[in-house]
């Protein structure tokens, strides 16, 4: 029997203007904006539909506005969410997969994600370092072209986001020495990113410890439907496990590409990626390979989606 998944994108998704027409159309998309602005003590709304650019990138600004969009578009479907089997989502945006799923509320998950941008941006200028993607090596080659390279300090596998598309994180000149290695391995591509840290390394250290903090004051409930953890890529069903994740996540690689291969051994054929962008629904449609593939990004795409009767 055919199955569907809601995928929640991560950082990078972001684009100036995003969730505008759904922050107009809707008072209670606006008092989730205005809730995020007084958790942060900055106007998010404004940056997220203004910009610049280059402001919104910062981490401690682009996690809340992408989970914000996505919690717009399922604020303005309401009970027009199409049914589901599973949710996912690729880094921080597990929390809008946990949130849709009744995990935690929006108001839970959009605190959490103000204080886990607060401290992941904190702990890049503690402890500076940089990120690379790799294309075209298989999963154990870059395993080992990490291993080679740490020798000059920490450096491993961050994102594995497809079969031949994985990011490396860790220290600036152990991620060129990797580079410099998957070049020789003959990666189609491999280049440096223009992140703010090395995020999902052990760099990120000090966030865990204080997300860890942070959580020990949160209450949880049981997701309505399994959730794919980013560290595992097998579904969470209970509150200690969740967390657990959540706080692992920080250091530990995201594995959407085994997630997705996860999702289509369930049987998984319908994939809609809810908020900014269509990154995820591009890995899916290589990947995955689902009959069926919706990007719920726009009060269009919502109008769209009523219109066909899903």
């Amino acid at each position: 029997m055919s199955k569907t998944v809601l995928f929640f994108p991560g950082q990078a998704s972001q684009y100036v203007g995003m969730g505008k027409d759904l922050y107009d159309a809707s008072p209670n998309v606006r008092e989730l904006y205005e809730l995020a602005a007084e958790e942060m003590q900055f106007d998010i709304a404004r940056l997220s539909f203004e910009g610049p650019a280059e402001e919104l990138q910062r981490t401690r600004f682009t996690q809340p506005a992408i989970l914000l969009h996505s919690l717009a578009v399922l604020t303005v479907l309401g009970d027009r969410l199409p049914s589901f089997d599973f949710a996912a989502g690729h880094s921080l945006g597990e929390y809008g997969a946990l949130a849709v799923t009744g995990a935690m509320t929006f108001e839970q998950a959009i605190k959490a994600v103000v204080k886990r941008a607060a401290l992941m941006e904190e702990a890049c200028q503690k402890t500076p370092g940089t990120m690379a993607a790799i294309m075209g090596l298989q999963e154990d080659t870059v395993n080992d072209i990490c291993t080679r390279a740490a020798n000059t300090g920490v450096v491993i596998p961050a994102n594995y986001n497809s079969a031949i598309q994985i990011a490396i994180s860790g220290e600036v000149v152990s991620v060129e020495k990797a580079v410099a290695l998957a070049k020789e391995e003959k990666a189609r591509r491999a280049v440096m990113l223009q992140v703010g840290g090395a995020f999902h390394s052990p760099l990120m250290e000090s966030a865990k410890i204080g997300l860890e903090e942070y959580f020990n004051n949160m209450s949880w409930q049981t997701p309505s439907k399994p959730v794919i953890a980013n560290v595992t890529a097998q579904p969470v069903n209970d509150s200690d496990t969740i967390r657990d994740m959540l706080i692992k996540q920080v250091t530990a690689p995201v594995r959407w590409a085994q997630t997705m291969s996860y999702l289509v051994e369930q049987g998984v054929t319908t994939v809609y990626e809810i908020g900014p962008g269509k990154v995820l629904a591009g890995l899916a449609k290589r990947d995955m390979k689902p009959q069926k593939i919706v990007n719920l990004d726009t009060l269009a795409n919502i109008e769209a989606l009523t219109a066909a009767g899903v």
